[in-house]
């Protein structure tokens, strides 16, 4: 499997897409990798002279880098402690890490001894870890200092191996110190063969419609991640490669970690919480080109203003948004003061990226839409009965796994799963079919809203609404109505008047109603407007309408009572 090259000639998105042979690309993709193992795919095979792996930014602004030599060797070492451990192929190794060097050899160990890695994102309390590592089963954690005392609230019976540092302070009873476990060992521990079926990864739902649930993620996923890495998000080999989003979740995970690593490519990571001034310095300082993140990190640096990133102008080739959907306003705004388009792209833990505005092929690019099919899938939009519908007409966002041989989602692990049928995945997205191909998203199916017999997409609102100069974020949500079933109504985050915004009157509330209505139509716009200082999202960012639509729900059965 080749990297493409940045060449304005870029191959034909629809002759790939039918031509798409998944065995001849798992045969090429596995060809160098014996015996076959995470280990091998993402590290081994690329262990060559000096290629570097991971260049490491510390909070303090310390560059590391830690060759695929390197990477191999402590990896090596860091399996001979988890082996002592009593960890075997199939058991669950959790990292509670921040983006350090020792989260990728904690990884990477993991997969050497056929076991699988299970993330923890380091701003879950003690009742998210307990519910993952509780359903997980982790026979170790691999913590730090600042994570540790999570742990001491929760039930479990791993082994916890913690990151020192500097601090001469004695660990907790029963502790192993990371680096000096590490240097008690040698290298050499060869990877333990697996098959393409065997899970090496297990992932949580991000939760924005309920309990997070468990999926087991099996290593031939790895040749749709290393696809994704190269033809959606257009990483070669002269790019220099910095994916923002926490390994802590899919996306970070997946395309932060195991996509450029499986493709021999360098990855970055920042130990430091997301600011504007920082991501400009760092893409600055490391020449970043290529550029991948959430709509949530793309919005604060639109809000920022032009001045901020004035530094970086011109200098990014290409950028990648996904997680939500990305509003236009940001699109068109990046490529009027960065000199670049923001692609969006559309995926779920359950499936990877699916659907995608790519980078290195050539396609139309639907302003608003979530893009086409990746090779290897083919992602519909349905009905109740699992008919595609045609153009301007919405349903399900759907796989058809007749058509999708890169699908690898087997179900969750131990639950029930309705969406997944013999015939499609079904996401529980609304879309819609554009006339040119590609497929628009519209919302989550419980997040859309019904009001005087319209259908009624969320994001076209909240999009509207960013394009006013006072708005910095939006969520809208169906408020019960009796006369109209919902109404529209928008919750939002207003920029700070020390940043030249506006205060939050009922006059800003009103202009910013007509503002929607003239952009969209008179059913569509909010007819109640809420300011407020933040939004209820996800820890990886997502915003959870559905905690905003309960609440007014809540509020409404009050009112009835009363």
């Amino acid at each position: 499997m080749t990297k493409p090259q940045a060449s304005p000639a870029q191959p034909d998105w629809e002759n790939a897409w039918a031509t798409f042979d998944a065995a001849a690309e798992w045969r090429d993709f596995t060809a160098d990798a014996r015996p076959l193992n995470a280990a091998v795919l993402c590290c081994d095979r690329h262990a060559v002279g000096a290629a570097v792996a991971l260049v490491s930014r510390t909070r303090d602004g310390v560059v590391e880098r830690l060759t695929f030599a390197e990477l191999q060797e402590q990896s090596e070492r860091f399996a001979h402690v988890l082996a002592d451990c009593g960890v075997v192929a199939g058991d669950r190794v959790a990292g509670l890490l921040p983006r350090v060097p020792e989260l990728l050899v904690t990884i990477v160990a993991t997969w050497r001894l056929g076991a699988v890695y299970q993330p923890l994102f380091t701003a879950f309390g003690p009742k998210a870890i307990e519910h993952r590592v509780g359903t997980s089963g982790a026979k170790v954690i691999v913590t730090d200092r600042a994570n540790r005392s999570k742990l001491d609230e929760v039930p479990h019976s791993a082994r916890i191996v913690t990151l020192a540092g500097d601090d001469a302070t004695p660990l907790s009873p029963g502790d192993l110190d990371f680096h000096a476990e590490l240097a008690a060992r040698e290298p050499g521990l060869p990877p333990v063969p697996r098959e393409p079926d065997d899970p090496f990864l297990i992932m949580f739902t991000s939760g924005t419609t309920g309990l997070a649930k468990p999926l087991l993620v099996p290593i031939r996923a790895i040749l749709s991640m290393a696809h994704y890495t190269r033809d959606a998000v257009g990483l070669c080999d002269q790019d220099t490669f910095w994916n923002v989003a926490d390994p802590g979740w899919a996306y970070g995970l997946y395309y932060a970690v195991v996509g450029p690593l499986a493709l021999g490519h360098s990855t970055m990571l920042h130990d430091a919480p997301f600011t504007v001034a920082g991501t400009v310095a760092a893409i600055r300082e490391h020449g970043v080109t290529n550029l991948a993140g959430s709509p949530t990190a793309f919005r604060l640096i639109m809000a920022a203003g032009p001045e901020a990133v004035a530094p970086i102008k011109g200098q990014l080739r290409a950028v990648s948004s996904a997680g939500e959907p990305l509003n236009p306003e940001v699109i068109r705004w990046f490529a009027a003061h960065l000199d670049v388009v923001i692609h969006d792209h559309y995926g779920q833990t359950e499936t990877g990226m699916v659907l995608c505005n790519h980078h290195a092929f050539a396609h139309p690019v639907l302003q608003g839409s979530a893009g086409v099919s990746m090779p290897g899938w083919r992602v519909t939009v349905i009905d109740e009965a699992g008919n595609d519908l045609p153009p301007g007409v919405p349903g399900e966002l759907a796989l058809d796994l007749a058509q999708s041989p890169l699908f690898w989602f087997t179900g969750y692990d131990g639950l029930a799963t309705p969406a997944l049928g013999p015939a499609h995945y079904r996401s529980g997205d609304t879309a819609e079919l554009n006339p040119d191909g590609s497929i628009s998203f519209v919302g989550r199916a419980d997040d859309v809203i019904t009001s005087a017999g319209y259908r009624i997409g969320p994001f076209d609102v909240e999009s509207a609404l960013l394009e006013h100069p006072a708005v910095i974020e939006a969520a809208v949500v169906g408020k019960p109505d009796p006369e109209r079933t919902e109404i529209v109504k928008a919750f939002v985050v207003l920029r700070s008047v020390e940043d030249g915004g506006e205060p939050a009157t009922t006059a800003l509330a009103e202009a910013l109603r007509l503002h929607v209505k003239a952009r969209l139509s008179a059913h569509a716009y909010p007819r109640e407007v809420e300011f407020v200082d933040s939004l209820p999202k996800t820890p990886s960012g997502k915003i959870q309408r559905f905690v905003l639509r309960l609440a007014e729900a809540a509020k409404a059965r009050e009112a009835a009572g009363a």
